[in-house]
């Protein structure tokens, strides 16, 4: 295990009725309010009205940004901005999933930067401050709401990057699993096979001595897995939601991470296809994640099969460390597809036409990857699978 230091000042305002808490929230901050959110959905289940309720008994006055993409752009997160510098806004609240959230971020740390925004997302300039910022989770998925990333799409060139600092943590996040018995089934699919990415790509690493992070990752991708099909029957349920809402927290608030690094190379190239295609994140993922599996498996088949024997009860006896964990990756791709989620880049009308452009974005910064480092050839091999 490395030394670490774990650090999430999150406060984590869990369970039913939990918005009535936000008009007390905001009472240490400014009056100048920006509401961030996406779509219609937020209006539609009555949600925003619940929150303007409490905006209004906190006497806040409320500016909003609407209209958040699925994959935040950069021109969105600019009018955020710009409206935080023209009318002073003291404090932001993101109302919906992670791509709302990480439009937060964004828009929270350029409102405290003189230049353009795009400089702290590519990080030539380093994030000096931010405005402080709430959250009322919609979609259990990123984890976004009790955490320091964020992902945001230059959609003029064709770039969607990661980023994060200490100062856009959320100063609080409130998480009732009641707002999101209305997400439909292809978004809750998506959901939980983001949170399960999340926790693969921080399982398969190379430090020694982490047998209870590998348990609470396993339990976590277990508890998932049980708690889908049932949440798919029953799409309002309330429990199934709770259960699932917590383990999207979970996945990436840090607290999986502590003392190693995760690997997160899929997630890169999946920014990449999106960035060309725009299609849904969590998609992406589960059509190529199988694929970087089956590329790096050999880097240390131990794991793939500890991975295949603890969570998808694959029988070892007789078989390589290799068979077993190509039988665990199979496991996960049919898991994913019960729950209707993409195979192939096919499903999105995607071909081999872009596939060298999009490998030359996943090396930004040159080869990357901390389980294994990929090139080019890598990042060709993987996508030419995934068609």
């Amino acid at each position: 295990m490395n030394t670490f230091v774990y650090y999430n000042p999150v406060k984590w305002i869990f369970g039913k009725d939990t918005l009535e808490s936000l008009k007390g929230e905001l009472s240490s901050y400014g009056k100048k309010v920006l509401l961030v959110y996406g779509g219609g959905s937020v209006k539609k289940s009555g949600l925003y009205d619940q929150v303007f309720d409490q905006l209004n008994q906190a006497g806040a006055e409320v500016f909003e940004l609407a209209g958040v993409e699925p994959n935040p752009r950069l021109s969105t997160v600019k009018r955020g901005v710009e409206i935080c510098k023209q009318e002073e806004i003291n404090f932001i609240l993101a109302v919906g999933g992670g791509s709302v959230i990480d439009c937060t971020k964004a828009v929270a740390a350029g409102a405290k930067y003189d230049g353009d925004v795009w400089d702290l997302i590519t990080k030539k300039a380093p994030v000096e401050s931010a405005l402080p910022f709430g959250t009322v989770l919609t979609l259990a998925a990123t984890g976004s709401e009790m955490n320091s990333g964020s992902v945001i799409t230059n959609w003029e060139t064709q770039e969607k990057l990661g980023w994060g600092s200490p100062l856009v943590f959320p100063k609080f996040s409130i998480c009732d699993p009641s707002y999101t018995t209305t997400v439909p089934r292809d978004h809750t699919v998506y959901g939980m096979v983001d949170m399960m990415t999340h926790i693969l790509e921080q399982y398969f690493h190379n430090t020694d001595q982490t047998p209870l992070q590998d348990r609470m990752c396993e339990s976590t991708l277990l508890t998932v897995m049980e708690t889908a099909p049932k949440l798919l029957e029953d799409l309002e349920s309330y429990e199934h939601r709770e259960t699932i809402m917590y383990a999207g927290t979970i996945a990436l608030n840090g607290m999986l991470q502590m003392g190693y690094r995760g690997d997160w190379a899929s997630h890169n190239i999946e920014h990449a296809v999106s960035a060309v295609y725009d299609i849904p994140h969590a998609g992406g993922l589960a059509i190529l994640y199988p694929n970087w599996m089956k590329h790096n498996i050999d880097v240390n088949p131990k794991r793939f099969k500890q991975l295949a024997v603890r969570v998808f009860g694959i029988e070892a006896e007789g078989k390589s460390d290799k068979e077993v964990g190509l039988e665990g990756i199979e496991a996960l791709r049919k898991f994913w597809s019960s729950l209707g989620a993409p195979e192939r880049l096919a499903d999105y009308q995607i071909d081999d036409s872009r596939l060298s452009d999009i490998a030359d974005k996943t090396l930004f910064n040159g080869e990357f990857g901390n389980f294994n480092k990929l090139n080019k050839e890598d990042v060709m091999s993987i996508l030419t699978a995934s068609l």
